[in-house]
């Protein structure tokens, strides 16, 4: 073997049969200054990112009717024409995933052999968990048990409530059972491995290949030189705008969630001009966490986030009926692993309104944040084992999503079926739909119900704070060509570019905006992910272990 002519991250990688090229990170950026900004981008993945970006956003302001029509359109194509397409990809993707566990690759070490983490496994968690599933815990660990349990019944599981309100005894205990397993579905292993495919990739191809830390270069077995030109531009592109708007779509619903909040403790009314208020607030505290850095923004943030939360998680655990909640978690993960395939199956079903509306969306919502986490993740995964980190990234977030989905969900499910005239859960999620309500609902029925709901509002601000930070940080990475040290600036018009993109949406049509935007991108970036297995099975074959 020879040295290969570049470096990546401050150590020589060395060339294999797989990597012949003299491509060297950054070679095509344009670097220079505007006034006091300094600025070093890709020339072409950058402008045409920000161009599109740009006028995406202003004809979206500018004709929101328009736009509402186009993204009902697109959503409607998308999870219900094309629901089967998305359930075969991820089932693709959790096969692809533990077949590398049990594979001999699995002891290819990312980095090279001498490689050691230069995170502890406290640090590297909360940073995933930060990032990959931060304000979803907050808006949907009630809402999706509840509705899925007595609204869109997985596997057309029979309804608690019969058609005159009343309570189906009988029905209850299957019922709840299977509406928190068709939440850890939707939650669990399948979306998590399209996570750990996207970071193992780079991961592979940038600490062990030597290439520059951009999707594109999970392409090179494939396109080989072609890949540094615009075949390689366009993966990138894509990239960025999957990553933009599956991003925003968790702002938004941040937004609409701290709105619901503040409309609770404090009377503030729930309206857009509030949202659009929250989300320039927010992006203006991201933008101090960018100018920080990755260790004194995110990494900070993440750990305070993630020890604020766990507080506030045994709080919820033991200010209610704990045994309940422990038992309907149990119940909800037993259930997800003996109806795991017939869950999985896109196939001889006729429960619409959740293999649907809910988990094909899901589906989409995760392939399309995958490059903003999945980018995440590589950064700070250098140093483990292929099979110590596809291990970790599936069952350590998935286990810890079971437990808080279990017991938010249990408890509140414990309310609607105890007082169903008094339940708010069941006033918010079943009666009529309010989603950005649920979560206070349930908070209302616990003690110091006004305080425990004012740390939530912190809390999904805080998770707000750091997904914007950190997508913002993996959007200039692609645009900047693979270089993670560019110039703070280019990571704040990022920053910006993520809250406005949100604001128009929420102009534009409100959460069927941003589901629109999820599946738009999802549905082209799932493509990419299909052949990323094939490039990463290459690249693992071609390394010493």
């Amino acid at each position: 073997m020879t040295e290969n002519s570049h470096k990546n991250g401050g150590a020589s990688v060395s060339k294999d049969s797989l990597i012949d090229t003299d491509y060297v990170v950054g070679q095509d950026n344009v670097e220079g200054s505007f006034g006091p900004f300094s600025f070093d981008i890709h020339n072409r993945v950058f402008a045409v990112s920000a161009g599109i970006t740009i006028a995406f956003i202003l004809l979206t302001l500018l004709f929101p009717d328009v736009a509402g029509q186009v993204f009902q359109a697109v959503v409607n194509f998308s999870i219900k024409t094309l629901d089967w397409y998305f359930f075969i990809a991820v089932n693709l993707y959790l096969f692809f995933c533990l077949a590398l566990v049990i594979s001999p690759y699995g002891a290819v070490r990312l980095g090279g052999k001498e490689a050691r983490p230069s995170y502890s496994y406290l640090s590297w968690f909360s940073m995933l968990f930060a990032a990959g599933m931060g304000i979803g815990l907050l808006f949907f660990g009630v809402l999706e048990p509840v509705y899925h349990t007595a609204v869109s019944m997985p596997l057309n599981t029979p309804a608690p409530f019969g058609a005159d309100g009343e309570l189906i005894q009988e029905n209850i205990a299957q019922a709840r059972a299977m509406g928190l397993a068709g939440t850890f579905l939707n939650w669990g292993l399948h979306g998590w491995a399209i996570y750990a495919l996207m970071a193992l990739s780079l991961s592979v191809f940038t600490y062990n290949k030597g290439l520059p830390f951009s999707i594109r270069s999970s392409f090179y077995p494939i396109l080989g030189e072609r890949v540094w030109g615009w075949p390689g531009h366009a993966i990138d592109v894509l990239a960025v705008f999957s990553t933009l708007f599956g991003l925003v779509t968790s702002l938004g619903l941040g937004a609409q969630q701290a709105n619901a909040g503040f409309n609770y403790v404090f009377g503030l009314e729930i309206s857009l001009t509030v949202q659009i208020s929250i989300i320039v607030i927010v992006t203006a505290v991201a933008m101090i966490s960018v100018w920080r850095g990755l260790d004194g923004g995110v990494k900070v943030l993440s750990e305070i986030n993630m020890i604020a939360a766990f507080l506030f998680f045994l709080f919820v655990l033991f200010a209610g009926p704990t045994l309940t909640a422990l038992g309907s978690a149990w119940d909800g993960v037993t259930t997800y692993i003996r109806e795991f395939v017939p869950l999985s199956m896109p196939f001889g079903r006729t429960d619409d309104a959740y293999r649907e509306d809910w988990s094909a969306f899901y589906w989409a919502w995760w392939i399309s944040w995958s490059p903003f986490v999945g980018m995440f993740i590589a950064r700070v995964s250098r140093g483990r084992t292929v099979r110590e980190f596809v291990i970790a990234v599936l069952l350590v977030p998935t286990l810890v999503i079971f437990l808080w989905m279990g017991v938010f969900g249990g408890i509140a499910l414990d309310q609607v079926f105890t007082d169903p005239q008094g339940s708010l859960v069941k006033a918010n999620v079943i009666d009529s739909y309010s989603p950005e309500l649920s979560l206070f609902g349930m908070l209302n029925e616990l003690p110091f119900p006004r305080i425990v709901s004012t740390i939530a509002i912190i809390l999904t601000l805080i998770f707000f704070v750091t997904s914007s930070d950190s997508g913002s940080l993996v959007v200039d990475t692609i645009t900047a060509g693979g270089k993670t040290d560019a110039p703070v600036p280019q990571r704040m018009f990022w920053a910006t570019a993520e809250g406005m993109i949100a604001i128009a949406l929420l102009i534009g049509g409100g959460l069927t905006a941003l589901q629109a935007g999820v599946t738009a991108t999802g549905l082209p970036f799932s493509l990419v992910l299909l052949a990323m297995c094939y490039s990463v099975w290459k690249a693992l074959a071609s390394e010493p272990r």
